[in-house]
């Protein structure tokens, strides 16, 4: 039997290492967060996922290994952070380097190492071989050398995971051919075999493109905003052309990829990236446009109590309970810097108090504002819209359709 190890059991790390359990490959789940592998042990998910729980079941079932210690396999599958530094917007890649001199602790001679945690474009070359050759290995013959970047989204990881295609980047061409068998394991799309780089690269430029469309669509929004149009009926219909794609405003960016790898091009080419940088600049503006629609809603009802103003949702898109990067946390910020104290907060999806006058019930949520924001899309807002009727409702997601509903 193939037996893997996976390094990082987080939102990418965990349900890769259920997929190839699942799909009969032997797996040792490593993750140093003593508390969460013991939850794992004790048959608990650290977060909620579609399908998620099923996967478990069916990877505990086969046997898989939850530990804090590393063990010696033949492959290394690392998923742990990669962070930017925000001051230079370059990768700060100690996370990976720590989890590859971990590796290198304990693998045996011709182990391969494959980093699936995004990054930056010639970082393996820059960060992480040099690591492997100042402790004396030989890239190539003691260890190989592999990044298959993930590629799946929260929300609908599972599915992703089966039917999204993949990247192999490698050295060795026969190298990366069998890692391509081992994902194709579970992978029933694509899976293409290139060189680091260009893996490196690919990952990276799929979400800067994404940004910059949502950059635009945001600055659509301002531009019909200023002349009282309706942009996503501008969009509806531009979008009926064959070669048009253009995608949904809303409240700001957020999660760890759409938000995050464009700054590492930014970061590594500061002269080459005027419209990447821009489309960061635009998407990180949202949340203090969306501040804007308040005061303006405010203003024009004679409402001057803030805490009468309700956040709808704190992940960072529908359906998850994923915070990372949310626009929501960029707003309150952005409120605590205007002294607009006491706004209430409540998602269905997160079940502990994250912030201040966060609410756990929806109702008691209600009861407390007249102005609510909608900054999620979730089910739960769509099922319970009768509930909204009385409020005044900006609708940053456009899901309501109400008469007088504010938009962007």
């Amino acid at each position: 039997m193939r037996e893997v190890s996976v390094i990082g059991l987080g939102y990418i790390g965990l349900p890769t290492a259920l997929m190839f359990a699942k799909s009969g490959v032997r797996v040792i789940a490593t993750d140093y967060n003593a508390k969460l592998v013991n939850s794992l042990k004790d048959g608990m998910l650290s977060f909620e996922e579609k399908g998620l729980e099923l996967l478990f079941r069916e990877a505990l079932s086969s046997g898989i290994e939850f530990t804090t210690k590393y063990h010696k396999t033949n492959i290394y599958i690392i998923a742990v952070p990669t962070p930017y530094i925000k001051e230079s917007k370059k990768l700060d890649p100690k996370y990976v380097i720590s989890a590859v001199n971990s590796v290198l602790d304990i693998c045996a001679k011709g182990s391969i190492i494959i980093i699936e945690s995004t990054v930056s474009p010639g970082s393996i070359d820059k960060y992480i071989r040099p690591e492997i050759e100042s402790r004396g290995f030989c890239i190539g013959e003691d260890v190989n050398l592999v990044h298959a970047p993930e590629r799946i989204i929260p929300g609908n990881m599972i599915h992703e995971l089966e039917y999204n295609s993949r990247t192999i980047g490698a050295d060795d061409l026969e190298i990366g051919e069998k890692v391509k068998d081992l994902y194709s394991s579970f992978c029933k799309s694509e899976i293409v075999v290139t060189d680091i780089r260009s893996a490196e690269m690919s990952k990276v430029v799929e979400n800067t493109y994404r940004d910059i469309n949502i950059a635009f669509a945001n600055e659509l929004a301002k531009i019909c905003r200023t002349d009282n149009m309706d942009v996503y009926e501008i969009i509806k219909i531009a979008n009926k052309h064959p070669r048009v794609n253009i995608l949904q405003p809303g409240p700001g960016v957020g999660g760890h990829c759409i938000s995050v790898d464009p700054w590492f091009l930014v970061g590594d080419y500061p002269d080459l990236t005027n419209m990447i940088l821009m489309a960061r600049k635009t998407n990180d503006a949202m949340p203090t446009h969306v501040l804007g629609r308040v005061r303006d809603i405010m203003r024009a009802h004679s409402i001057k109590d803030t805490s009468k103003v309700g956040l709808y949702g704190l992940t960072y898109k529908e359906n998850v309970d994923d915070i990372r990067e949310s626009p929501t946390l960029q707003l309150l910020e952005k409120m605590d810097e205007h002294l607009a104290f006491g706004v209430k907060v409540f998602d269905p999806f997160v079940k502990t108090r994250m912030v201040e006058h966060q609410f756990i019930n929806f109702e008691d949520f209600l009861n407390e504002i007249e102005i609510i924001v909608i900054m999620v899309a979730h089910d739960h807002i769509k099922y319970n819209m009768d509930s909204l009727k009385g409020k005044l409702i900006l609708d940053t997601r456009n899901i309501c359709d109400f008469d007088d509903v504010y938009k962007l």
